[in-house]
């Protein structure tokens, strides 16, 4: 599959520059209750920020590293660094210490943006790796480290006190080509082993114009941000992607509640959204599933198709109002969907689109487009424009195989490991995405789970875990669960909705409450088994104590719980 956009020629600097002019008094960045900055303004932010950068001895391919929750002055430290050429670092805010000393001394980072909630992860870092910190919500830290320390807008503020004919050389744009690294990203993986990924500003701004073709933005949407831009997902759909259109993006900050979303949205009225699956499937079971569990009524209208549609329809209704009542699209991503929840927010026409895709990617490889009616529930649509997506080895029954890619936005490698990127490249520039799937005979593709998941009986059986765990979490009373081998049988692990079960078993003492999860646990697996071949069926659940350890994306770090 070809595009029609050219990308020879084109970079981020290139993206940032054309929107600035473009939509230049049109609002462009700012939190949320807060006045934004219009796309001028930001743009001579950028510029003073980036000199800056430059006066203090940054140089083409120096790594600045970024460790902050979203912000504008986050969007601003990434659009100054990329334009003289540095490459960026982003971290996610939820690493830990030790994840976040590993990341700054390999990458060599000379600057790092940061926080106040952050700042507490660098105090045991060696000093020598960093030669300056800058802090995004302008607090000093810890005293400590103070005078190694210096605020956002002190740092900003010094560009504005340069003479001016140096300001102006300090201005301009430094030589970078569409194959420069633009950003190295290092991803937590479910498979254990962090890689470090680099992404060009072809690989980028080429994989900004495919999601573009999924959906018509304009300059008077308003996107709201809340997972963390350090994510390429977020990164590319929830900030290139309305940058490129004039859009207004608004920052809620840290995670946001659901009672401070509701209000965010209340005030700010977003067009767009991106979301992880996990949010939409709590919308889900705690505002639908138990609304209607607790109505004879309502339950029995769910069976009729004409009626369930209508329910769905009204309550659907509900949730736009919730979202601000002008909400066009919701993008989910990062992880698979339940088809139960995603059944509901179709039947409730609610404007969702599904998209899978790779940071190795940049990341998306599908998705939509929005409102296509072959789209069938289940599936992550089809292939974006200017990418191409094969099947290698499908199975002759089923059509699974792994799902290889290959297109604009495929990464130049992952960093300081020719080995790897050797092994995830081939010499046809195919990349092995380790993801098992199919098509079906509208191009759609289906996830079904990862290789490294599946799991092998001594029948000769492949299970794919993914797709039990799928029925397991449709439940209303499981918050999420985790299939693995044990003795040639399949056990599922539970960490149950305890909210819920509390509620229910509040007037109950601690022996009452613990026959209570025993029943529900044995009526879970029954109901679960009985959507399941026999080979696949579960021999026992087991309940879990607390939440399984997840990734950036809320998808269960499988190796952890290897047996």
């Amino acid at each position: 599959m070809t595009t029609s956009h050219n990308y020879t020629g084109k970079t981020l600097n290139d993206l940032v520059e054309s929107s600035c002019h473009e939509y230049a008094t049109r609002p462009s960045l700012s939190l949320a209750f807060k006045e934004p900055l219009s796309y001028s303004e930001l743009f001579e932010k950028i510029l003073a920020l980036a000199a800056q950068l430059k006066e203090t001895g940054v140089r083409k391919k120096d790594k600045i590293a970024i460790l902050a929750e979203n912000s504008p002055n986050w969007a601003m430290s990434y659009m100054a660094a990329i334009r003289i050429g540095a490459i960026v670092v982003p971290i996610l805010p939820d690493f830990p210490e030790s994840d976040v000393r590993h990341i700054l001394n390999e990458a060599k980072a000379k600057v790092l943006f940061t926080t106040q909630r952050q700042i507490e992860k660098i105090y045991e870092l060696e000093k020598h790796t960093i030669n300056r910190i800058i802090t995004l919500d302008d607090s000093h830290g810890d005293k400590e480290l103070a005078a190694n320390i210096e605020t956002f807008s002190s740092f900003l503020a010094k560009a504005a006190q340069l003479p001016e004919k140096k300001r102006q050389k300090l201005r301009e744009p430094a030589n970078v080509n569409p194959e420069d690294l633009a950003s190295i990203i290092y991803t937590s993986g479910t498979s254990g082993h962090s890689k470090a990924v680099m992404l060009s500003h072809r690989n980028l701004y080429s994989n900004v114009c495919s999601a573009n073709q999924l959906v018509k933005i304009t300059s008077h949407w308003t996107f709201l941000s809340i997972l963390p831009m350090s994510h390429t997902y977020e990164f590319t759909v929830g900030f290139l992607l309305p940058f490129l259109n004039g859009a207004r993006i608004v920052y809620a900050g840290k995670s946001p509640t659901p009672s401070i979303l509701e209000r965010i949205c209340k005030k700010e009225h977003p067009t767009a959204i991106c979301v992880v699956p996990m949010i939409m499937e709590k919308i889900y079971k705690k505002r639908v599933l138990s609304a209607i569990d607790k109505n004879t009524l309502l339950k029995l209208a769910t069976k009729i198709p004409a009626l369930r549609r209508k329910l769905f329809k009204k309550i659907g209704q509900k949730l736009l109002a919730f979202f601000g009542g002008q909400l066009q699209l919701v993008a989910i991503g990062g992880a698979a969907i339940n088809i139960e929840a995603e059944q509901f927010l179709k039947d409730a026409g609610f404007p969702y689109i599904i998209g899978y895709g790779l940071t190795e990617t940049s990341p998306v490889l599908a998705g939509g487009p929005l409102h296509d009616p072959t789209i069938e529930v289940g599936s992550t649509g089809k292939p974006v424009p200017g990418v191409e997506i094969k099947i290698s080895r499908p199975d002759p029954a089923t059509g699974i195989g792994e799902i290889m890619a290959r297109g604009p936005n495929v990464m130049k490698g992952y960093y300081n490991h020719p080995n790897l990127t050797a092994e995830a490249i081939d010499q046809d520039g195919w990349l092995a995405t380790g993801d098992l799937g199919s098509f079906d005979q509208k191009g759609n593709l289906h996830i079904k789970g990862r290789s490294k998941s599946v799991i092998v009986l001594a029948s000769g059986e492949n299970i794919y875990p993914e797709a039990i765990e799928e029925k397991i979490n449709s439940c209303i009373h499981i918050a999420e669960s985790l299939v693995v081998e044990n003795n040639n049988r399949l056990e599922a692990r539970v960490y149950l909705d305890y909210d819920l079960v509390d509620l229910e078993t509040r007037k109950k003492t601690a022996q009452q409450k613990k026959e209570h999860i025993k029943h529900l646990l044995k009526n879970i697996q029954q109901t679960v088994n009985g959507q399941l071949p026999p080979y696949s069926k579960i021999s026992k659940i087991i309940e879990r104590q607390e939440p399984f350890i997840k990734t950036a994306t809320h998808k269960i770090k499988r190796y952890l719980y290897a047996n």
